[in-house]
């Protein structure tokens, strides 16, 4: 069974950092392509970032490029997100999921996996 578990999440000032985690169980996350996706209120769910499962290869939505960085600890099964010069509109209920096998990672109606979200708000 898929689980997937975020923590880390919290309020920040912009300009700040905060890196939020996601413990997998069920399956082996460095078999599939992983990623972050989030949720502003009043919007939908919008694609951050993805780490690839084969070649660990990267890739960011462009409004985040350059401020996040993903990352993969195989040992502990686990996914960060780390997150730096933080914006007010990168607030967002921040959802760890996996990519179909046969799915595009930038297409979030093709996820097989999701977690319960972890919320990060930047303000002052």
């Amino acid at each position: 069974q898929v689980q997937l578990v975020e923590s880390g999440g919290g309020l920040v000032q912009p300009g700040g950092s905060l890196r939020v985690s996601c413990v997998a169980s069920g399956f082996t996350c460095s078999h599939y392509h992983m990623s972050w996706v989030r949720e502003a209120p009043g919007k939908g769910l919008e694609w951050v970032s993805t780490i690839n499962g084969r070649d660990d290869r990267r890739h960011y939505y462009h409004t985040v490029e350059g401020r996040f960085t993903i990352s993969r600890d195989n040992a502990k099964n686990t996914l960060y997100l780390q997150m730096d010069s933080l914006k007010p509109e990168d607030t967002a209920l921040y959802y760890c999921a996996r990519v179909r096998i046969d799915g595009s990672y930038y297409r979030t109606n093709e996820y097989d996996g999701w977690g319960q979200g972890t919320q990060v708000t930047v303000s002052s």
